[in-house]
């Protein structure tokens, strides 16, 4: 006589009404948001201080010194984020301008990028709604169906090279000069993106007065740039990591693409404090009004939430060869194993 298998118990992450748990943690704290900023802000601009004057020592020494400069801008980034989703202060207009203000530093215009940013909240780990907001990512079948050359680009596209070092800086350098995505949406669009390169044009205007051309350019373009790679990384691992979440329309779920295609990325203190808890994605994505600074605090109350979908800095190196949806093993894979599985059949 056999045993029958007992049932598998439901998920009890799924089971909890998490927009009614997470509610209490939404209401922002206006001394904390102020103290983040400062503390974040001072030392950014302590560490650009210190890579200009390095320039007259080693240009080595400038780069390293603009590592952790990086990481603060991208925490700066974290902040603007915030501001998008209404989260960081309470009124409205303040997270507004306060965002606007600090597109100018992270070269993002706001109003452009919180539209597309609710598209993607919106829309994460829907295959019928692919294309604002998130990187470009193809199922095996649509990639087969490719003419070679186009595969090729597909290839090229998500090549780590391209992904995290020259695609960053080209997005936030060259392609956020124009409301990207939104060409036809109207003066809207257009008003943050040109106000953004107002304030980028009279903020190198004056830079360039104070240090010089020259120098102002070796110390911001690498820093811009690296944490522009930083910030792409970030939101790669987020989202594309092997056990992630795709689903067709009529299946996909919010609760399921929040907790299951949005990853606890477990970073160790310092980098979690430098990135913003961004990595605490899957409770952002649940409830995206949280201010970055209380998200640790419903991993303290909601332990069973620390380990979903749970990716250490090490384990995430491995994720950047993926880049394939396979619909039936629900993962990503590399090109590599599919184009072997099918020299194999």
């Amino acid at each position: 006589m056999t045993d029958t298998p007992a049932p598998s118990a439901p998920d009890a992450t799924i089971a909890r009404d998490w927009m009614k748990l997470l509610a209490k943690y939404r209401k922002p704290d206006l001394k904390r948001s102020v103290i983040e900023i400062v503390v974040t802000v001072v030392p950014l601009m302590a560490l650009w201080a210190a890579a200009w004057a390095a320039l007259s020592v080693s240009y080595w020494l400038t780069l390293a010194i603009l590592i952790p400069a990086a990481f603060l801008l991208v925490r700066l980034f974290i902040i603007q984020h915030d501001c998008g989703h209404g989260g960081y202060f309470q009124k409205p207009s303040t997270n507004d301008w306060v965002g606007r203000v600090l597109g100018v530093f992270t070269c993002t215009p706001y109003d452009v990028w919180r539209r597309s940013h609710a598209i993607h909240h919106a829309t994460s780990g829907n295959l019928d709604k692919r294309g604002v907001g998130d990187i470009d990512t193809l199922t095996i079948s649509e990639y087969h169906a490719l003419p070679r050359w186009r595969q090729i680009v597909y290839r090229l596209y998500r090549h780590p090279v391209i992904m995290f070092g020259v695609g960053p800086a080209y997005l936030f350098l060259l392609e956020q000069r124009l409301p990207s995505g939104m060409l036809l949406g109207g003066w809207r669009p257009w008003l943050s993106a040109m106000g953004t390169n107002v304030g980028i044009a009279i903020f190198t205007a004056l830079m360039m007065w104070l240090v010089g051309w020259k120098a102002f350019l070796m110390v911001h373009l690498p820093l811009v740039a690296l944490s522009a790679s930083i910030g792409v990384w970030l939101f790669y691992i987020q989202h594309q990591f092997e056990d992630t979440y795709w689903a067709e329309g009529g299946e996909w779920s919010h609760l399921e693409a929040a907790l299951h295609g949005s990853s606890h990325y477990d970073l160790p203190p310092i980098l979690r404090w430098a990135t913003g808890n961004i990595g605490i994605h899957h409770v952002h994505h649940l409830y995206s009004r949280i201010p970055f600074y209380r998200l640790p605090d419903v991993l303290r109350d909601f332990p069973e939430l620390a380990g979903v979908r749970r990716v250490t800095l090490w384990e995430s190196f491995k994720y950047a060869r993926l880049r394939l949806w396979d619909q039936a093993a629900m993962r990503l894979v590399p090109i590599a194993e599919v184009t072997a599985t099918a020299a194999a059949r």
